[in-house]
């Protein structure tokens, strides 16, 4: 690197998973966003789902100990008909969360639709139309063997998009609509939960 470059901010992008898990590493040269790393996670060889969700945490702490990034983009869980499979979702990124925590490290969450939206401009757009489009923007430091390695570089890159956007200091005044708008679905989620116990078994 030059020394005149200036290393802004690095930013650990997962698409969270209990099968395969995506992380990227998005550094920040003078505004300018670099891929650092694009991996995934392979989980499919472990049978037992504890032992998956430790090293879900165990590998998040290593990337940021090794990597020391600024701050975590984490895709959101979604709705989907699978409770079985959103529950899993959803703990395989609150262990990535709370590793994140546990090393005092910022972190913010983006829907799918964001992300894609942000992206290719296409909300409904394919993981394979994500990819070729963060391909035509960013060179990649090896060619991704999974779509969720570049899933987690989406959500890297929605990151430093909104964060290096004119009005971002206007978007984080409006932010409170935004919680708001977060905490009606996550209550609409726990009124399912109540609602549907058997279906919500581990």
């Amino acid at each position: 690197m030059d020394d005149n470059q200036h290393i802004e901010k690095i930013i650990l992008g997962i698409d969270p998973g209990t099968q395969i898990l995506g992380y990227s590493l998005l550094e920040i040269v003078d505004r300018s966003p670099r891929v650092l790393v694009m991996d995934v996670l392979y989980l499919k060889k472990i049978a037992d789902f504890n032992l998956r969700i430790r090293k879900i945490f165990d590998t998040t702490l290593r990337i940021i100990d090794t990597f020391h990034p600024d701050h975590l983009a984490i895709e959101a869980p979604f709705f989907g008909k699978n409770v079985q499979s959103m529950l899993k979702l959803g703990r395989a990124q609150g262990v990535a969360i709370a590793a994140a925590m546990s090393r005092d490290l910022s972190f913010s969450e983006y829907e799918p639709a964001t992300i894609k939206q942000t992206v290719t401009g296409n909300g409904n757009a394919s993981k394979e139309q994500v990819a070729m489009m963060l391909r035509s923007q960013m060179e990649f430091p090896n060619e991704p063997h999974y779509l969720d390695a570049t899933d987690s570089l989406a959500v890297a890159y929605t990151c430093f998009m909104e964060r290096s956007h004119p009005l971002a200091d206007v978007r984080q005044q409006l932010s409170p609509a935004k919680k708001k708008r977060r905490q009606s679905s996550r209550k609409a989620w726990a009124d399912f939960v109540l609602q549907n116990p058997e279906q919500c078994q581990s």
